[in-house]
C-alpha cells in the first residue's frame, strides 16, 4: 500500500515508519520539522519506496495515498506550549486538511489522539466511555482541548462524509529518539540522571503515569488499522508507577548518588493516569504492552548515552 504518515520524522512516527517499510508498504513521511529529526528517518533516505516531504500540515496537501497515519503534533508541554495557537492550527486545521485529503482519495485515516483527552481525571483506570476533565482554559488546553477537537472533526467527517477512520488514544510511551529536551519525565531523568545533575520531581512525587514502551504502541497503531474497529482505544501501559518509583529506579540504574530535588506541580498536571485496555485486548486481537519498564528503560538509557556523546 501508499502510506501518508504525518509527523513521521518524529519519535513514534519514525518507529511506525520502520515497521511500514519493513513490511514492503511504499511510504511518505510528511514533517516539519518541529519536532521532528531527519536522522530518525536517514536509513530510508536511499529507498526507492520512500519519500520525506517537508512540509506543514497547517497547509493543504494533494496525494494519492491509501492510508494516511495522522501522528503530526508536538507531544510533550515544552514543544506545544511553547506556541500554544500553532498547537491548536496544528490539532484542528492540520485534522481538518488530513480528513480532507482523506476524503477526496477515499484514504483510510488513523487518528493519533491522547490521554490528555481525559484531563486530570475523576475516574481512575480511564475507560474510553470517560468523557474527561479538562481545563478549556488552561496552559495545556491547546494540546487537551485541541486533541479532543480533532477527534469530534474525526468522528464528524466519518459520520457526514463515510470516511474510514480508526482513533487511538495514546498513554505515556517513553523509548529511543524521545528528544532530550522534551520535558517528558522518563527523558527529563535519565538525560539528568547520565549528566550527573539531580533528578527533578516535580510535585510530592506521588503522581501516578503508565509508562509503554514504542514498540508495543506502534504494534497496536498497526492492529487498530488493519482491524475493522473504529475506536477510539486506549494504547499505555497498565502498569502504574509514581513520579517518584521512577524517579528512583533511573536513579539506581544509572547514578545511585544521583540527587532528587523537588519543585512545585505545573498548572494542571494530571495527578493520576492510568489506561483501562480491555478494549484493546478485545477489539486488537488481545494487544497488551510486552516489554516490561526496566527492560524498556535499559533500551532507552543506551540510546541517550549514545546521543549525549555524539
Amino acid at each position: 500500500m501508499r502510506i501518508l504518515v504525518t509527523g513521521g520524522a518524529g519519535f513514534l512516527g519514525s518507529h511506525l515508519i520502520d515497521r511500514l517499510m519493513e513490511a514492503g508498504h511504499e511510504v511518505i513521511c510528511l514533517d516539519n520539522f518541529y519536532t521532528g529529526r531527519k536522522q530518525n528517518v536517514l536509513k530510508w533516505m536511499r529507498n526507492p519506496y520512500f519519500e520525506l516531504v517537508r512540509h506543514d500540515i497547517t497547509e493543504p496537501i494533494r496525494l494519492e495515498v491509501d492510508q494516511i497515519y495522522h501522528l503530526a503534533c508536538p507531544a510533550s508541554p515544552v514543544h506545544y506550549q511553547y506556541n500554544a495557537i500553532k498547537t491548536v492550527k496544528t490539532n484542528v486545521i492540520g485534522t481538518l486538511n488530513m480528513l480532507g485529503l482523506a476524503k477526496r482519495v477515499k484514504a483510510r485515516f488513523f487518528l493519533a489522539s491522547t490521554s490528555e483527552v481525559y484531563g486530570d481525571p475523576e475516574v481512575h483506570p480511564q475507560p474510553e466511555t470517560y468523557w474527561g476533565n479538562v481545563n478549556s482554559i488552561g496552559i495545556r488546553s491547546c494540546y487537551d482541548e485541541g486533541k479532543r477537537m480533532a477527534e469530534t472533526l474525526t468522528f464528524d467527517y466519518h459520520r457526514s462524509n463515510d470516511v474510514d477512520i480508526r482513533v487511538v488514544r495514546i498513554f505515556n510511551t517513553y523509548g529511543p529518539r524521545m528528544l532530550p529536551n522534551d520535558g517528558r519525565v522518563v527523558s527529563n531523568f535519565i538525560v539528568q540522571a547520565l549528566q550527573g545533575k539531580p533528578l527533578t520531581v516535580y510535585g510530592d512525587g506521588s503522581q501516578t503515569r503508565s509508562f509503554c514502551y514504542v514498540s508495543d504502541l506502534v504494534e497496536g497503531f498497526i492492529r487498530l488499522m488493519e482491524g475493522d474497529y473504529i475506536g477510539p482505544v486506549n494504547l499505555g501501559n497498565p502498569g502504574e508507577y509514581t513520579i517518584l518509583q521512577l524517579a528512583e529506579t533511573i536513579q539506581k540504574m544509572i547514578n545511585p548518588d544521583a540527587e532528587l530535588i523537588f519543585e512545585p506541580l505545573p498548572q494542571d498536571d494530571p495527578k493520576k493516569r492510568q489506561p483501562d485496555i480491555t478494549r484493546a485486548r478485545k477489539y486488537l486481537n488481545n494487544w497488551q504492552p510486552i516489554i516490561p519498564l526496566q527492560e524498556g528503560l535499559e533500551k532507552t538509557i543506551a540510546y541517550f548515552r549514545d546521543q549525549l556523546k555524539e
